[in-house]
């Protein structure tokens, strides 16, 4: 009877341990299928090419962003696709939402991302494949080989601007330069004689138009003040040439004509309105607009019919061109006088 007690005891322990080692195993197993599911959900996944790609565009590193696109680069300027420019395109990118990847043709999936530049939002698709598969269970994605975008910037009368705070070269005033994507672009110019207000694009897709960054140049404030002041001492000295030779038609820009007999010694000129400046583009050069102004002359004139002796005090409008010539920020301003 003992003998019947004990193998039944032992069964029953056998029976406890084979439950308890299958419990083992079933746990063991759906750990296993949670920890493959969380993999393939996080560095495996599609989304995960899409992150490293971002976290090199926002560190700067070009090569390593290129690579994890698989892209060519078209026949462009390149000063964009590395370092400091690439960082200051990438800065601008802001609360990233990567979605869900969607199905597309054979074996490519979309990852969707929202994103905002400058608080403004943005959307980009990544096309992506599947190329093979590690470590048994989780598949490899890598994006679809593509080129990458360029973007074009133009200035007017000049060859060199900054872009993404870098200086670039812009022969005959245009340049075609190749960008990653998604990413800001800033095209400026802050010359010493020369500026343009800044101008921007956002390149959200590889394949969009983009428009062009085009710097509408002017004058700066220096630049104006420098050739006003020109301008100003040329006809200061001209009415007190024109004063001292005691000269009614001097060679300056005003004159006056009269019949009567004006009394020497008593001619004097004197501007009473400067031109205002304006400096603009024309064939390919910066030109000076018209100036304009206006010269007041008083002296002793005598009628030569009736003899008498007058006070004559009279104000002249009168309008001149220059020739403006720059070199090595160096201005020349040539008054171009007619008679």
């Amino acid at each position: 009877m003992t003998g019947r007690v004990k193998g039944v005891q032992l069964s029953q322990a056998i029976v406890k341990t084979a439950a308890g080692w299958l419990l083992g195993l079933m746990l063991a197993a759906a750990a296993a299928a949670v920890s493959v599911n969380l993999v393939s959900n996080s560095v495996a996944s599609p989304q995960q090419p899409v992150r490293e790609y971002i976290d090199a565009l926002k560190a700067g590193k070009g090569g390593e962003a290129l690579g994890l696109l698989r892209a060519t680069v078209p026949d462009a300027n390149a000063a964009m696709l590395d370092g400091t420019a690439l960082q200051t395109a990438a800065s601008k990118i802001n609360d990233i939402k990567l979605g869900n990847a969607e199905k597309r043709a054979s074996n490519q999936v979309m990852v969707p991302m929202d994103y905002t530049i400058d608080g403004n939002p943005e959307h980009t698709e990544f096309l992506l494949e599947r190329t093979g598969t590690e470590w048994l269970f989780f598949g490899k994605w890598s994006f679809v080989p593509s080129q990458l975008p360029t973007v074009d910037a133009t200035v007017v009368n000049g060859s060199q601007a900054s872009l993404n705070g870098v200086p670039v070269n812009l022969p005959n005033g245009h340049n075609t330069f190749a960008v990653f994507y998604p990413g800001q672009y800033e095209a400026s110019l802050n010359g010493e004689l020369f500026e343009a207000p800044a101008t921007k694009v956002n390149v959200t897709a590889r394949d969009a138009a983009q428009p062009p960054l085009d710097l509408m140049t002017r004058s700066t404030k220096a630049m104006n003040d420098a050739v006003s002041a020109k301008v100003k001492e040329f006809l200061d000295q001209c009415a007190a040439e024109a004063t001292k030779l005691q000269k009614l038609q001097p060679d300056c820009p005003f004159y006056h004509a009269t019949g009567s007999r004006v009394v020497d010694g008593t001619i004097k000129w004197q501007i009473t309105e400067y031109p205002k400046i304006s400096i603009e583009p024309y064939g390919g050069k910066w030109v000076i607009s018209p100036l304009n102004g206006k010269a007041r002359l008083t002296a002793r004139e005598i009628d030569l019919f009736t003899g008498l002796a007058l006070d004559l005090d009279v104000v002249h409008d009168f309008s001149f061109t220059t020739r403006l010539d720059i070199s090595d920020n160096t201005v020349t301003v040539t008054p171009l006088l007619s008679y």
